[in-house]
């Protein structure tokens, strides 16, 4: 497959989804592709990593 351009649903940026990146969700039999450029893929996992544990909020 060639790389695919997606558009990030969080800045409207547009990322590239290589022909690499399509094979590794498709090992891992993931049916979806990413939604988010790596930037806000990461400052989306950033902000959950420093997010309040339930019980302290």
């Amino acid at each position: 497959m060639p790389d695919k351009t997606l558009t990030c649903k969080d800045c409207g940026k547009e990322f590239v989804f290589t022909e690499g990146e399509q094979d590794f969700y498709r090992e891992k039999g993931l049916q979806n592709e990413p939604q988010r450029c790596l930037d806000c893929r990461k400052a989306k996992k950033a902000a959950y990593r420093n997010r309040a544990p339930k019980n302290e909020q």
